[in-house]
């Protein structure tokens, strides 16, 4: 009991997968940390959903990397999928804030969802991330979401309206996200808190800028 404790220890958490994310996206450049972090299905926006092994393959890192932290983290009860949001900063001192889902296998985190916006205003202080683990009640609970239709990743490819979902596998923490067709994205985040689910996050993102 006493080793399994000091191994649960030793796992690095999703916050810690965050922010070395981060200084390494400093240290070896932007677009090499994300493709070095992410899952081999991992998928971004541009605006609609993008394979980030097609989206970021040979991207050129730009000379400084966008900065960012997580402010909240949102865990599962077995400690194995999480979602972290927080602000960002670009070197142009532009900002907005990220929403990054992370999944673990053995102590290795990998991110599969990366999304946020730009925000107005002043960019939030920096402060010491708050974690909200989902509770580990005996009761079983059911599905966490009602998702929208999900997309084969051959339609996910093809259609301008795309849309995905994803749960622990301990039915704890759940998400869904849709994009229309004009790029607005709606991102939510479900965690189980002993007696029902409660939505704990949701991103409302607007339709880019026409060009």
């Amino acid at each position: 009991m006493i080793a399994a404790l000091l191994l649960a220890a030793s796992v690095p958490t999703a916050v810690d997968a965050e922010q070395a994310f981060n200084r390494d996206a400093q240290r070896i450049g932007q677009w090499t940390a994300f493709r070095k972090w992410a899952d081999k299905d991992a998928v971004m926006f541009n605006p609609q959903a993008v394979w980030v092994r097609d989206l970021l393959k040979g991207a050129k890192d730009p000379p400084k990397s966008v900065r960012w932290w997580p402010a909240h983290s949102f865990v599962s009860c077995d400690g194995r999928t999480a979602v972290n949001t927080g602000p960002w900063i670009r070197p142009d001192n532009s900002h907005g804030y990220f929403t990054t889902v992370w999944q673990r296998s053995g102590a290795r985190w990998r991110w599969v969802y990366d999304g946020g916006d730009a925000l107005k205003g002043p960019l939030p202080v920096q402060t010491k991330p708050r974690v909200h683990r989902g509770s580990c009640t005996t009761k079983a609970p059911g599905a966490p979401i009602i998702p929208p239709p999900t997309l084969t990743a051959k339609q996910a490819r093809q259609t301008p309206e795309d849309a995905g979902q994803g749960q622990s596998a301990d039915k704890t923490l759940g998400w869904d996200w849709k994009v229309e067709k004009d790029g607005s994205r709606k991102f939510r985040v479900y965690q189980w808190k002993g007696q029902a689910y409660a939505q704990v996050l949701y991103n409302d993102v607007p339709a880019p800028p026409a060009r």
